[in-house]
């Protein structure tokens, strides 16, 4: 028998997870009330399972992850170390098995996010089959992912408290008991905030605001959007990206934002993304009343040739600046260009409105990881918004070995050192893996996320898709072996044995996927008669 006093307490607030109170004298005499009809169900069964589903309503999770995420943006302001990561995970399982290895590698899930890619949903999870980042993907689908990895993430939890319960009633003396208790009442969910990707809002605001209550109500206590037009998205680092005037983007933050407050979200994170870096084209003029308001800046990056009445042509569209007639650049697509060279004031007006228009926080979608680059934007928006931080897109996109080996190369050639022994344009070669340039690269690649959080703002580092990139690189690995000389011997020694070694939960599979759990629950259920997976025969117990 478990300790019930502490198991009543379990989870109150300021603990790893909070838990709705109900004592197990409440429930007896809930079962008292009821009579000799409930006479086979027992008190402390029922005090397991509730535990065991701490969460049970996705607005539940919404607002835990949300103060989790709130604490952990004061932390970093405090102290840059603070700095917080996430993966981008395509499946629940995928999410479910990042956040076993990460207790199990670090006893704690602190800090330690979940990213929901919009790409990863449109290559994997499309009805229509793998699509590009292009917004072409069901608006449902984001949901459904949220909802699905919370699933997968609050069975985690499930598993491993009914491991605990079982080792509990197991223990052979009391100094274990006591120990199994602690780690009962000292547990850590698996649960952890997500930031998922809205796209563009996927239509105008009234859809935007649809689409984030659903993922609200999913569990999502952060919502990513994009200043890009909703109809015209690219991926972030594809070329044709479209930008919206100001005024357009922060109504679809405002839709965000009303969906938070009116689901009781008071404290919902939404980051804004800008790709001003990379995007060169506008589909709309910005609507400006005076001189200098937030329409007038969008439109002084145009590219503009100056007209008269009489150079103008047919169906010229023309604006008025510094008292000149200025015709804007279109091209047949019937977009409008920018300027060259302002992406980088384009990106720190975009930071800089929207976190003063209701984001928590901000994106910037660069073309390389470049801490210097990184950082003279966020030091210019700081000067007006003095605690910015930044979501940074450690994007599979880079080539990340090429890109540090080129600025080392860089870095030691404005120094006046001697390069000659190295080509910039072939750095990515294997015959400089061990030189001086590359092992330095390295060193610089192995710091960057705690060298940026430092030194550029960046609050939370994230991967958009390494997940897609690793199954296939596994999978890769496998099939040249399993199909290959290696036979049989391709899976054992390149998956099972590793599994094994490594302490890889999944080795159980069937443990894995709930058979544990629901034995428990049919002795619940039926007591002595029940018919359980996990005996004698049971080729899992080959891996105890």
């Amino acid at each position: 028998m478990f300790n019930t006093k502490k198991f009543s307490n379990f989870f109150t607030k300021g603990n790893i997870m909070a838990y709705d109170g109900t004592s197990l004298d409440t429930i007896n005499s809930l079962k008292s009330e009821n009579g000799s009809s409930w006479d086979a169900i027992n008190p402390e069964h029922i005090q397991r399972m509730r535990m065991q589903n701490r969460f049970k309503t996705g607005l539940e999770i919404a607002q835990y992850t949300a103060d989790i995420m709130r604490e952990d943006m004061a932390a970093y302001d405090a102290d840059s170390s603070q700095y917080t990561q996430s993966l981008g995970c395509w499946h629940g399982f995928i999410g479910q098995q990042k956040m076993i290895a990460i207790k199990k590698h670090f006893g704690t899930t602190k800090r330690k996010y979940l990213y929901l890619s919009g790409w990863m949903i449109a290559a994997l999870r499309s009805e229509f089959g793998p699509l590009p980042d292009q917004s072409m993907h069901e608006k449902t689908s984001v949901p459904a992912l949220i909802e699905e990895l919370y699933t997968f993430l609050r069975q985690a939890d499930a598993r491993e408290l009914g491991g605990l319960f079982r080792a509990l009633d197991a223990a052979p003396d009391s100094t274990t008991r006591s120990n199994v208790q602690a780690k009962i009442d000292n547990y850590e969910t698996h649960v952890v905030p997500i930031i998922a990707d809205i796209d563009a809002g996927f239509g105008n605001p009234e859809a935007t605001y649809l689409l984030a209550k659903k993922m609200i109500e999913a569990g999502a206590c952060a919502l990513q959007i994009e200043n890009q037009v909703s109809d015209e998205k690219q991926c972030g680092h594809q070329d044709g990206k479209v930008t919206v005037p100001h005024e357009d983007f922060l109504q679809k933050i405002r839709a965000c934002r009303h969906a938070f407050l009116e689901l009781g979200i008071d404290n919902g994170i939404i980051v804004a993304r800008t790709d001003s870096l990379g995007a060169g084209l506008t589909k709309q003029i910005a609507v400006t009343k005076e001189p200098g308001d937030l329409g007038d800046q969008y439109n002084s990056f145009l590219d503009c040739d100056e007209v008269t009445l009489d150079t103008m042509g047919n169906g010229d569209v023309v604006i008025k600046q510094d008292g000149k007639l200025m015709r804007p650049k279109r091209l047949p697509s019937n977009l409008f260009q920018f300027k060259e060279g302002t992406g980088v004031d384009r990106c720190v007006l975009d930071s800089i409105t929207s976190l003063q228009n209701g984001a928590d926080m901000i994106w910037i979608e660069t073309e390389k990881p470049h801490i210097g680059q990184i950082g003279e934007m966020i030091n210019r928006v700081k000067q007006t918004v003095p605690n910015a931080k930044l979501v940074y897109n450690n994007s599979p996109s880079f080539n990340w070995t090429l890109n540090f080996r080129q600025q080392v190369y860089d870095a030691w050639l404005e120094e006046g050192r001697d390069v000659s022994s190295y080509d910039r344009a072939k750095l990515m070669s294997v015959d400089y893996d061990e030189t001086e340039l590359s092992i330095l690269a390295d060193e610089k690649i192995k710091t960057f996320q705690a060298d940026a959080a430092k030194d550029a703002g960046i609050f939370h580092h994230l991967i958009t898709l390494p997940t897609y990139h690793t199954a296939a690189l596994s999978t890769d690995n496998l099939a040249k072996e399993y199909f290959g000389s290696e036979g049989m011997l391709g899976y054992v020694s390149g998956v099972q044995r590793k599994e094994i070694r490594q302490g890889i939960a999944c080795v159980k599979h069937q443990n894995m996927s709930g058979s544990d759990l629901g034995d428990d629950h049919k002795e619940y259920f039926a007591g002595e008669a029940a018919l359980k997976a996990a005996g004698e025969d049971n080729t899992m117990n080959q891996f105890n």
